[in-house]
């Protein structure tokens, strides 16, 4: 099965969309994310993709408020990323009814953590979000690039019990030209584990590019401007990728 993920940014409690992660280049798509993931799940999709972009900066949740109230009320499971660096963040999420939490840049800044975060919740909840530029992970919201290679650090959390994978192409992101399925089959075919492609879909062929290369992890696709730019609707999407 490929899952779509509409994707909801959220900045200053609204819903936007940066161009290739910069702050300063961002559009405003809606005053309120929740009600921009209640028209999602009313459209049929089985799960939501937010993030909170003040928390990646802040490095703490920031917006939690909208998506836990996502998770309680809607009838869609919700996944979220920004911000989550402690147990606690973690917790206040996975608590409250959130069934994935990503976390990005912690995995090179804090790998004792990511690893922990493995034990106590098991890699079906713990989601570990690889932003890549180069071939190399980016981190803090994009502002920095590491000098660890994508796969490597797949490898090494894999073999701490993580089986999820969101991989971003930092240049193909929110630019509207297309995703690296080469890179983001790469990564699944080297962990074994599941990967969803995030940055770059936009239009219906892309996805069906990435649900053709299913049999090497990619379970599934993040798609955000597209949808906001009126490229395809969330119906298209879905029967795009129905089985």
């Amino acid at each position: 099965m490929f899952t779509i993920y509409p994707a909801i940014d959220m900045r200053g409690g609204k819903c936007v969309r940066l161009l290739q992660g910069d702050y300063d280049k961002e559009t405003v798509y809606g005053d309120s994310p929740f009600d921009m993931a209640k028209t999602f799940a009313e459209e049929g999709a089985e799960w939501i993709h937010m993030v909170d972009l003040d928390g990646a900066k802040e490095g703490a949740p920031v917006n939690h408020g909208h998506v836990t109230r996502a998770a309680k009320e809607l009838d869609a499971r919700v996944q979220v990323g920004g911000g989550i660096r402690t147990l606690e963040a973690a917790a206040a999420y996975l608590d409250e009814g959130v069934d994935r939490v990503i976390l990005g840049s912690s995995a090179i800044s804090d790998p004792a953590f990511v690893q922990e975060m493995l034990r106590t919740y098991g890699g079906d909840r713990v989601v570990i979000g690889i932003d890549a530029r180069d071939g190399y992970v980016a981190t803090h919201g994009w502002l920095e690039t590491s000098t660890v290679k994508a796969e490597d650090l797949a490898l090494e959390l894999a073999s701490h019990g993580a089986k999820w994978f969101v991989m971003t192409d930092i240049s193909r992101d929110g630019m509207l030209n297309g995703p690296n399925v080469d890179a983001i089959a790469n990564l699944g075919s080297v962990t074994g584990k599941n990967v969803v492609a995030s940055g770059g879909v936009s239009g219906l062929k892309d996805l069906a590019d990435l649900k053709a290369r299913t049999s090497e992890g990619i379970e599934g696709a993040i798609v955000g401007k597209a949808l906001y730019e009126g490229r395809f609707t969330l119906k298209q999407a879905l029967e795009e990728v129905a089985d």
